[in-house]
């Protein structure tokens, strides 16, 4: 009997391949979520509602006005004074995260608006290193306090940090109390420092500029502490409360004034900056 003969050119076309990136996993609820429909939610999942982390450039575009961002210190960049070396030299961790980032250090800093509000503002980017604070970043910070102090201009700090910077030591541990300092003379001066607090600020930043916001938000469930969780559970050797070091639990214990979704983080920003008579 012969074999029946298959029409090459009546058979079904391929089928296209899907682009690559147009689909993203939520790291809380494991739904494959259309990327640009959660770009388009600010980064949120439409689903659980769980704030991604963004970088330092996406998060100034969330806040500021469009076209309004004045940057200030832009090419300050760190260098190696220890000449420090782990598993690679620091110049190297630098360049790899340069490159990736587009920019010269962890911290975005520079003036803009809010609603028709001109603030100073200060963003870490956890792409960057994890956000960690080294000495440009304190720096940028510091000059981000007193410009804020020069031009009576209220001020805004994004949090988003591992903590200081190992591999510069004690340089990065004296942003601490640097930042701090200058945040001092911003109160004595009246000035207006709302904090905001995102996934995760943690180590030496939350012990220094982090927690010292006249008021403080947050975003829903943000990792918010000195050490992580782990460190503290074996410190302590005792099991930890649920929701340890999150928003939520810092809200109940009188660290954080709000809880802020990343849609009405500007709305709630510029309401400050008006009761304040900023």
């Amino acid at each position: 009997m012969a074999q029946p003969t298959w029409d090459v050119a009546a058979a079904p076309a391929t089928k296209r391949a899907v682009p690559d990136g147009l689909w993203m996993q939520c790291p809380a609820c494991s739904e494959t979520l259309f990327r640009k429909a959660v770009e388009q939610n600010l980064m949120v999942c439409p689903k659980c509602d769980y704030h991604m982390r963004i970088g330092g450039k996406q998060r100034v575009e969330q806040l500021l006005d469009p076209g309004t961002f004045e940057p200030l210190q832009e090419d300050l960049a760190p260098s190696d004074l220890l000449k420090f070396v782990d598993l690679k030299p620091y110049p190297e961790r630098l360049e790899q995260a340069q490159r990736a980032t587009g920019s010269p250090d962890g911290a975005q800093v520079g003036q803009g608006f809010i609603k028709g509000r001109r603030v100073v503002l200060a963003v870490l980017d956890f792409n960057f290193l994890a956000g960690s604070m080294g000495s440009v970043v304190g720096e940028k910070v510091t000059c981000a306090v007193e410009a804020a102090l020069a031009e009576r201009l209220p001020l805004i700090v994004v949090s988003c940090s591992g903590g200081a910077r190992m591999q510069e030591s004690g340089f990065s541990l004296m942003q601490m109390a640097k930042t701090s300092a200058a945040l001092a003379r911003l109160d004595s001066a009246g000035g207006l420092f709302i904090s905001v607090l995102t996934d995760p600020t943690t180590g030496g930043v939350t012990a220094s500029f982090a927690m010292l916001g006249d008021v403080i938000f947050a975003e829903p469930k943000a990792l918010i502490g000195f050490a992580g969780p782990r460190v503290v559970r074996q410190t302590i050797r005792q099991e930890l409360p649920e929701g340890f070091q999150t928003s939520e639990f810092l809200l109940d214990a009188g660290f954080v004034d709000r809880i802020v979704h990343r849609a009405n983080l500007r709305s709630e920003i510029s309401r400050i900056i008006d009761y304040s008579g900023n």
